[in-house]
């Protein structure tokens, strides 16, 4: 009974931001849950190398390139796919940028608005586009990719403008949980911590800044893409029926202290 409740069979899942680190270990998980799954990512190379290595394990792959800050393009992607499949089932919003170690008092409007624009003007996009879709099918799940930088002030990197774009992406999770819960459609939001991925792989040689990230840390590590896969899993499958409006923290213990 329960790990029937884990199974996506049949069901088709989009993923922007698919094509690499979290994105990708996501669309993997989903993959492997039985899930058709769609990867959504502006660069085609990384995208291809993606769906390839999801068919090479028998998984049904195939890619979408797209950009969400265009929503002419994200409302055709998500047109598209619920034309040729039925419905997009699950939607995981994962594309984002960080840009961090700039000081507010230097950040330029370019900087602002582009961070913004990709980590919650981006997120919104697709909710309403692939939203309008599950609203009419009364049934979806979305889980969208914030971070525990939503929750408290990053140190020692400065980064005003990512800390409230996920803040953003946060508050945009619980008001369409409430908006949308009674027609159907779950929305729902996983907060990480520090992920080891290739984006984060200059900390290493950064021993002030790693010592702050793991130091501040109960269990003392990074986290890993899978982990965070788990989660969004968990959250696009039936396993997680009764949750909407939840930001699940996966952070190692970081906002404890």
């Amino acid at each position: 009974m329960y790990l029937e409740k884990f199974k996506l069979t049949g069901k088709t899942a989009f993923i922007t931001g698919g094509g690499q680190g979290i994105g990708f270990a996501c669309a993997e998980a989903l993959a492997e849950a039985g899930a058709r799954v769609v990867i959504g990512d502006r660069d085609s190379k990384v995208a291809d190398s993606a769906k390839e290595s999801l068919k090479a394990k028998g998984y049904d792959a195939e890619t979408a390139i797209m950009d969400v800050t265009d929503t002419r393009r994200v409302a055709e992607v998500a047109s598209d796919l619920v034309a040729r499949y039925g419905n997009v089932d699950i939607l995981v919003n994962n594309a984002g940028i960080a840009r961090s170690e700039t000081p507010a008092e230097t950040v330029t409007d370019e900087h602002w608005l582009n961070v913004i624009d990709v980590n919650l003007n981006g997120t919104f996009w697709c909710c309403r586009e692939f939203g309008k879709h599950m609203l009419n099918a009364k049934r979806g799940a979305i889980v969208n990719v914030g971070s525990m930088s939503g929750f408290i002030v990053n140190k020692p990197q400065e980064q005003c403008f990512y800390n409230a774009s996920k803040a953003g992406v946060h508050h945009l999770t619980k008001s369409l949980a409430a908006e949308w819960g009674a027609r159907g459609v779950r929305v729902n939001a996983v907060a990480p911590t520090y992920i080891e991925t290739p984006l984060n792989a200059f900390v290493k040689s950064n021993p002030r800044m790693y010592d702050a990230w793991i130091g501040g840390t109960p269990m003392a590590r990074m986290g890993q893409v899978d982990e965070i896969a788990s989660v969004v899993l968990f959250l696009a499958s039936e396993a997680a029926s009764l949750m909407t409006g939840s930001i699940v923290l996966v952070d190692g213990g970081y906002t404890c202290w």
